[in-house]
């Protein structure tokens, strides 16, 4: 497969992950992902908790993981640095843990200095890849990862940017396929989902907001329709649920439905 050209920073058009360091009161944005973002507010107006209780999901899940032994994570679409990053939180309860980090934004790329501070015992590393790339990203994960051991594979908030299902779904099973048994495969999701908390026909709206402006494509997809991407992998409880109420903090109450749905499957080494 040719590899695909280097993106250039493009300040004209809105970019998911600059929006998405809006809503977390970053400052690695442009007036276009701010205007972007304020639309979507509009639709939306809890979006900005819903990324809030996204990178909230990242934080318990690696805890799980590392909880579970797992001591490798490759995290694919990592998005701009901010706090808690994957490296943080393993390392901070297990300091040998070996991060690798995978983006095609250039602009995290520029940032990919915050994303190295690795302990001394642990190691980070970033690849600049397009998650489609798999071989690509897997042979560079290699240099820092043993992908003959188990592996926590994060893919959150990137597989809503594949607006194919069976390309998603092919995308995981080829990086499922190279892990070990014991692996972790952990995903979060746009969803579509009408609740009683949630307004489907909203996210759908402030989809073609983002795309309308320009911005980078996304898939919101159905519970339904993010299971089917644990491909080779087991469900843990509680299975795919919004990213606040899974396995929120039993000292605190849960947060709010948010449209991001979430679920952590062990892979099973049957793709």
């Amino acid at each position: 497969m040719a590899k695909r050209p280097r993106p250039e920073i493009d300040t004209s058009a809105p970019q998911s992950a600059r929006i998405w360091d809006y809503w977390l009161g970053g400052r690695e944005n442009y007036p276009v992902d701010r205007e972007a973002g304020d639309a979507v507010l509009r639709v939306l107006p809890g979006i900005a908790g819903s990324a809030q209780q996204d990178r909230a999901f990242l934080g318990r899940a690696v805890r799980f993981l590392v909880t579970a032994g797992i001591r490798q994570f490759l995290d694919l679409g990592s998005g701009l640095p901010t706090v808690d990053n994957t490296h943080d939180v393993a390392q901070r309860i297990a300091p040998s843990s070996r991060i690798v980090y995978v983006d095609n934004d250039p602009l995290v790329l520029d940032h990919a200095r915050a994303l190295l501070t690795s302990t001394p015992q642990g190691a980070c590393d970033y690849i600049e890849a397009d998650i489609r790339d798999t071989e690509d990203v897997l042979s560079g994960a290699a240099r820092t990862l043993d992908l003959d051991r188990p592996v926590g594979l994060m893919l959150l908030g990137v597989l809503n940017h594949i607006l194919d299902d069976d390309e998603a779904e092919q995308i995981v099973a080829r990086l499922v396929r190279r892990l070990a048994p014991g692996s972790y495969l952990v995903i979060s999701h746009t969803c579509d989902a009408t609740t009683d908390e949630l307004d489907g026909a909203a996210m759908r709206r402030a989809v073609r907001e983002v795309m309308d402006r320009g911005g980078t494509p996304i898939r919101a997809r159905s519970p339904e329709q993010i299971e089917k991407l644990f491909v080779g992998a087991r469900l843990e409880e509680p299975g795919v649920v919004s990213c606040s109420r899974w396995r929120p903090d039993p000292t605190r109450p849960p947060g709010p439905e948010v449209p991001h749905y979430s679920g952590v499957g062990i892979v099973t080494g049957d793709t």
